[in-house]
């Protein structure tokens, strides 16, 4: 399997599916058709694409368009990313900034709006009732849940064989450890430092 079908797999995921659960089943059911030698690939392509999305300038756009922070939800965020599609996702990779141009990315604001506005008038708690996140968590376990129905075999197994190709993933995101996000660190409150390297979500922001 190469890059090009690898991305084949996950924009056909999107469009033969309408929910995230139903997606990775789909994802699931192709790989397990295939030799276990293409789901190494595919993980291959899953993490190496995955990586690219690793970064402080993206972390920051993430934070600062949809308001959080934790480094758990910004890898289930990427794998979101990743969710849209080939164009999407490589030209937010690139250029972080862009982020705020999506189509997806807007319209999930859009209704983050409207919803924010019902539950200030009914005086609920917006944690607990939005439930449109931008986050696919799920989409990340495709290849080692394909792996165990094909070998029987524990996943452990998919990510030695995917270590084994010199291939390494960089989330989990261990501050302690040293594992950040890659890049040059920079401070979040720094209004300046934001205006220059994310315009567009500068201009996003001071016009809310």
């Amino acid at each position: 399997m190469d890059l090009d079908e690898f991305w084949d797999l996950i924009e056909r995921s999107g469009r033969e599916t309408d929910t995230q659960e139903a997606r990775v089943a789909w994802l699931v059911d192709e790989l397990s058709r295939r030799p276990v030698e293409e789901i190494i690939d595919y993980d291959v392509w899953w993490r190496t694409t995955q990586n690219r999305g690793c970064t402080i300038d993206l972390y920051a756009a993430y934070w600062f368009v949809f308001g959080r922070g934790s480094l758990d939800g910004f890898e289930y965020f990427v794998s979101w990313l990743i969710s849209l599609g080939r164009e999407t996702f490589e030209t937010v990779a690139e250029c972080p900034d862009r982020l705020i141009e999506q189509p997806e990315v807007l319209r999930l604001l859009d209704r983050v709006a409207m919803f924010v506005a019902v539950m200030k008038r009914r005086q609920r708690n917006l944690d607990e009732e939005w439930e449109e996140h931008p986050e696919f968590e799920l989409l990340a376990y495709v290849g080692f849940y394909a792996y165990e129905r094909v070998t029987g075999k524990d996943a452990d197994g998919l990510g030695e064989a995917v270590a084994a190709r010199g291939v390494s993933g960089d989330f989990l995101l261990i501050p302690a450890l040293g594992s950040v996000p890659h890049g040059e660190q920079w401070d979040f409150d720094d209004e300046r430092e934001l205006a220059r390297r994310l315009p567009r979500i500068a201009r996003y922001r001071d016009q809310r």
